[in-house]
């Protein structure tokens, strides 16, 4: 797929030509002017992941606005950056010795074997094994190296998607970060965490719609219906990839409550079909749990941003179905906030990342360390990690998902 630059150069070189100003001063140019919302995007994206400090807030913009972040091309770029995570200094692959012994390997193998449904429909029995292996082995190599996180069940639907657009080690990367704040209080020993963090439905859906709220809680529903939307991301309970990414956008770029605030626009936007069931535990539980396929994920996402802005999280504490309780995403997502807000861009790195090699390879070979084959490595690390089995998958997945935006600007 070609590149922004190269995607304009075709027309924007011959009018440079015609009417002697240089790409740059074109690109410049073109931003000025009434640009389709597509491509204004596009050229919004571009810009932002070249300005220096990257344009964290721009780039969190696109991700949430109409569309999300179009292809999985730009999703291989941005999203990295909405973590803070250096593509020129990824984690290694898990080493041969990251399922002995572990304490979580059976449980991890039953459910990656169950995962069949979350791969691309058409692709080959070997293509998707050889993807099964690299999802054990992630996930595994994330728990060793973080031994206070703990494996729940819905996890592996999480770490399936990443790796299917951004290939393993870059897989990995994510996975840490997120592992150790979006998704870590999912990541306790018990689920005392993750019941509070469902504790929040009832008060966001009292405030907009006491009506449905009390006809809920008649019902003696509860919440256990909206946990696999909430631990997976709803990777889990959505069948077109299409939606799995659109929310992954979403979720990345905002506040690590924002499914639980999702939870709540769906059942929202079926409050109807709610009031209208038998009021019971079973009945309830039953509609709900069966998701529709056909939801308008754009509206509903407006919908949970207006919801957070009027009915913050520190608001909902009040309620006495909130007892207090120190949720790890919440307390440090200021400081991991602040932390994105500081990046340079992937051109800046990758030269920092050479130099770093050169000097390392100008020394007496006696004075070199012995990781030096492992640095060199590194300057290739950032390709790699968009490549590998999983390049047929991402391949069938954009052709669906997104027009060639980029080779049709003009």
């Amino acid at each position: 797929m070609l590149s922004f630059q190269e995607s304009l150069q075709p027309t924007g070189h011959l009018l440079c030509c015609m009417f002697n100003v240089n790409f740059a001063s074109y690109v410049c140019i073109l931003s000025a002017e009434q640009l389709p919302w597509k491509k204004q995007k596009l050229l919004d994206i571009h810009q932002a992941l070249n300005s220096d400090p990257v344009d964290i807030e721009t780039l969190r913009q696109a991700a949430v606005s109409e569309g999300g972040l179009l292809t999985d091309d730009i999703r291989r770029k941005v999203w990295p950056k909405l973590l803070s995570i250096n593509v020129y200094n990824l984690p290694a692959k898990p080493s041969k010795d990251v399922r002995e012994d572990h304490r979580d390997y059976r449980q991890v193998v039953l459910d990656v074997k169950r995962s069949m449904r979350r791969f691309p429909k058409g692709m080959r029995v070997d293509e998707r094994e050889v993807l099964q292996e690299q999802l054990i082995d992630i996930i595994l190599d994330v728990l060793r190296r973080n031994p206070q996180l703990h494996y729940y069940q819905g996890y592996h639907d999480i770490v399936v998607t990443f790796l299917l657009v951004l290939g393993e080690k870059m897989t990995i990367a994510i996975m840490e970060k997120l592992s150790n704040h979006h998704l870590r209080d999912f990541m306790d020993p018990t689920m005392d965490s993750t019941k509070h963090v469902l504790n929040y439905l009832m008060p966001i859906l009292e405030r907009v719609d006491r009506e449905l709220h009390d006809f809920m809680i008649r019902s003696e529903v509860g919440t256990i219906f909206a946990l696999s939307w909430l631990i997976t991301w709803y990777g889990y309970v959505l069948s077109d990839f299409r939606h799995v990414l659109r929310l992954y956008d979403f979720f990345l770029a905002s506040h690590p409550l924002m499914a639980i605030y999702f939870a709540a626009v769906i059942v929202l936007y079926r409050q109807k079909e709610v009031k209208s069931s038998e009021c019971d535990m079973a009945s309830v539980h039953h509609l709900l749990s069966q998701m529709p396929q056909d939801l308008p994920y754009e509206e509903l996402i407006g919908r949970a941003q207006s919801l957070f802005m009027s009915c913050p999280p520190s608001l909902l504490t009040q309620s006495a179905a909130l007892q207090p309780r120190n949720i790890i995403a919440i307390s440090t997502f200021t400081d991991f906030q602040t932390s994105t807000l500081r990046q340079r861009p992937d051109s800046v790195l990758r030269q920092q990342t050479e130099k770093r090699h050169e000097n390392q390879l100008a020394l007496p070979k006696s004075t070199q360390p012995a990781s030096t084959n492992q640095l060199i490595k590194m300057a290739v690390w950032g390709l790699s990690a968009t490549l590998g089995a999983a390049a047929l998958a991402v391949a069938q997945t954009a052709m669906d998902w997104a027009p060639e935006f980029l080779s049709q600007l003009f």
